[in-house]
Parts: structure tokens; C-alpha cells; sequence
């Protein structure tokens, strides 16, 4: 009977603990700006019957406010997704190195704005940086033990012709199952690199993209051809690994000439964009001419 209740109890546990995690996630997704890699919250606070002055009132709900917005930045950046499979709380709760580490970014939060509201209260609000120093990249991101070299391209599949960039604004291929037909534009000369490209973007419309701190592009064939262990890791928790952006004209990490392909599927609970072999091909081979990929000059299209 004891170990009957003991299964019970401990299901019901992992039940609330799994709904806790999944309400952290949403409140990050509305919380958390992935263009510019910050995680933002606005506390609200009202000074108590007892201030005995305008002053002490205005001090005392501004500290109120401080401490609310403390509390949202915890439950946001708890639910910010580090890869595909894992959020800042799980990391944390495999972790106590991550979890002291987390809990310092979260104390470093920085006020951006701050006011008295019309009734009287107080606003402040606070921001995380994702990126850079003090970041949370640089809490839950650990330093690989070698940069692993990019693959090389898969052979017998000829890298995808190459849409052309007008200059007078962005272009979206049409997506390519793995041949080189359907584009008006020639291929790079028997596969070779064009090498003019300052960027990629990935474009992910409406496939459901899942925006992560570490992300992995794969080809069709389950082959990765981007992640964090191809990169410099300084590199990575300065600037992040791409940008997250709802419109071209915000590509801008990408650069005046970017190389776009059209994913084809995402994985991992959303958090893997799904190239074609031919596109993931051209992505590798135009890589090796310019480094964009080195260069984190990566941007999905969401």
C-alpha cells in the first residue's frame, strides 16, 4: 500500500513539476526578444499604508517593484530554451555550478526604465542579456573541449543553384528536395563556392521554429552541418550563434548579401531547422569561401 501511494505521489509530482516547466517556456516565449537577445520583465510595485512620506512611499514602492520584476526575470529565464532539448530549469536542476551561475545573471539584471504609474505606484523595468558579458549564454554554455571542423559536403549531390540577390531588397528561394531544378539561377560552376555571401538565413516560415540559445542545423539525412562545437566559443557567448527574426528586413546579422534557403522540416520538438541535402551542400561550400558560419552571421526566419 505504501509503495502504491509512494508511485502515486511521486507522479503527481513529476505531473505539476512538467506543468511548472511548461508554463516557465510560455511566459519566455512572450518574455524573451530573440532579436535582440535579451529577456525582459516590468515589476510593479505600491508603497504600504505605513510610509509615513511622499518619500519613503515613492522608495518604498519602487523597491516593491524591483523585487516583482526580480521574480519574473527568475520564472522567464527558467523557461528560455538552451537547445532543442533542454530549458535554463532543467540545466539548473542538473546542475548546481549552472544553477549558482544562473542565479548571479539574474541578480546582475540591469534597470532600462523606471516611473511612478498614474495611481501612484511604480514601475521598473529590468533586462537579461542572452549574450555577451554577464550573460546567460556565458552561465549555461560550457566551453567544448575542441572546436570540431564543419563536414564536409555530402558527395554525388551537387550543391543547390543559387537564388539571385537583387540588391533592392530580399529574395526567397523556393525550397529544394535535393536536385538542382526549379530556379532560374545557374549553379556554381561544377559545385564550386560563388563566395561572395556575408551571411545565411534560414527560412522557416511557417514550419513552427522553436528559437534556442544553441541550435543545430541538420541536412535531410540527419547530418548536422551547424552547431556550437564548430564554433569559437568566446565567439558564441559574445554574440550568440544566430538571430531569431519575424521579418527579412530584420536580417540584418546576415549581412547587404546573404545566402537564403528554405528549410524543409524542423526536429527536436522544433528546434532544429531541416535542410535538403543540395542546400545543405551550397550552405557548406560557400561557408568555406567567406565563413559565414564561423562568423555566426546566421539568421532564422520564424
Amino acid at each position: 500500500m505504501m509503495n502504491r501511494l509512494a508511485k502515486v505521489l511521486g507522479f503527481m509530482s513529476l505531473v505539476a513539476a512538467l506543468l511548472v516547466a511548461s508554463m516557465a517556456t510560455v511566459l519566455a516565449a512572450e518574455n524573451v526578444d530573440w532579436n535582440k537577445n535579451v529577456i525582459r520583465a516590468t515589476g510593479g510595485g505600491v508603497a504600504p499604508a505605513s510610509a509615513r512620506t511622499m518619500a519613503q512611499a515613492r522608495m518604498m514602492a519602487r523597491r516593491a517593484a524591483i523585487t516583482d520584476a526580480y521574480r519574473q526575470l527568475a520564472e522567464y529565464v527558467g523557461g528560455v530554451n538552451v537547445d532543442s532539448e533542454t530549458t535554463v530549469d532543467m540545466a539548473a536542476v542538473q546542475s548546481d555550478v549552472i544553477k549558482t551561475r544562473v542565479q548571479a545573471t539574474i541578480r546582475g539584471a540591469h534597470i532600462v526604465s523606471e516611473g511612478q504609474t498614474s495611481d501612484g505606484g511604480y514601475e521598473v523595468t529590468m533586462e537579461v542579456p542572452m549574450f555577451g558579458v554577464s550573460s546567460l549564454a556565458g552561465a549555461v554554455l560550457d566551453r567544448p573541449a575542441a572546436i570540431e571542423s564543419f563536414p564536409e559536403q555530402t558527395p554525388d549531390v551537387l550543391p543547390a543553384p543559387v537564388e539571385p540577390y537583387s540588391g533592392g531588397g530580399w529574395t526567397t528561394p523556393s525550397s529544394t528536395t535535393g536536385s538542382s531544378q526549379g530556379s532560374s539561377a545557374a549553379p556554381a560552376p561544377d559545385g564550386r563556392a560563388i563566395g561572395n555571401f556575408t551571411g545565411l538565413i534560414v527560412d522557416c516560415r511557417g514550419l513552427g521554429l522553436k528559437p534556442v540559445m544553441s541550435p543545430v542545423i541538420k541536412n535531410i539525412s540527419g547530418r548536422p552541418i551547424y552547431g556550437y562545437k564548430n564554433l569559437d566559443y568566446d565567439k558564441v557567448i559574445e554574440t550568440g550563434m544566430a538571430s531569431y527574426v519575424r521579418e527579412m528586413t530584420d536580417a540584418t546579422r546576415a549581412g547587404s548579401n546573404p545566402l537564403i534557403v528554405r528549410a524543409i522540416d524542423v526536429e527536436n520538438h522544433g528546434g532544429t531547422p531541416i535542410l535538403s541535402v543540395a542546400d545543405a551542400n551550397r550552405v557548406l561550400i560557400e561557408n568555406g569561401a567567406t565563413h559565414f558560419l564561423d562568423n555566426t552571421r546566421v539568421v532564422f526566419l520564424r
